[in-house]
């Protein structure tokens, strides 16, 4: 079986219907808010999203000191150093987009293929992650750790 040749009228036929696709999807996505910005809510290579602004985490008691705690249906980690001071990263690992699991000493950890970043900053200690978990703003008010 062989194709009809190709026509000059034919190519600008096929033009003119995939401008319009175009065209009708661009309308079609415009509605949808897909496009809006998201810049300080993606998290991680866009596997997750940070919560949004003023809700409650946890209890400050919650939060060992020197320790933390991984709030996976939030998506965060929570870490405390000495007294009231909380850092908060996405708990959602650079590498491939696993949750972390576990913050070990000056460590939070990965259990997939074993990434590791430091506890206070974020920043990739070990492993294949590319790059440093995204922080997330917090704040701490009346014993709660607030989305900041």
């Amino acid at each position: 079986m062989s194709l009809p040749p190709t026509t000059r009228a034919s190519v600008i036929r096929g033009g003119a219907l995939a401008l319009g696709a175009a065209a009708a999807g661009f309308v079609v996505a415009r509605g949808t808010g897909l496009g809006d910005d998201r810049s300080g809510s993606a998290a991680a290579n866009a596997y997750g999203t940070a919560p949004a602004g003023g809700r409650p985490l946890a209890a400050l008691a919650d939060v060992p000191a020197g320790g933390g705690l991984v709030l996976a249906d939030e998506g965060v980690v929570l870490v405390r150093g000495e007294g009231e001071e909380v850092h908060a990263f996405s708990a959602t690992c650079t590498h491939q987009g696993c949750p972390v699991s576990e913050v070990s000493g000056d460590r939070i950890i990965c259990p997939c293929h074993g990434s590791a970043f430091d506890a206070a900053t974020g920043e990739v200690v070990g492993g294949p992650a590319p790059s440093p978990l995204p922080p997330v703003d917090v704040v701490v008010q009346d014993g709660e750790v607030l989305t900041g």
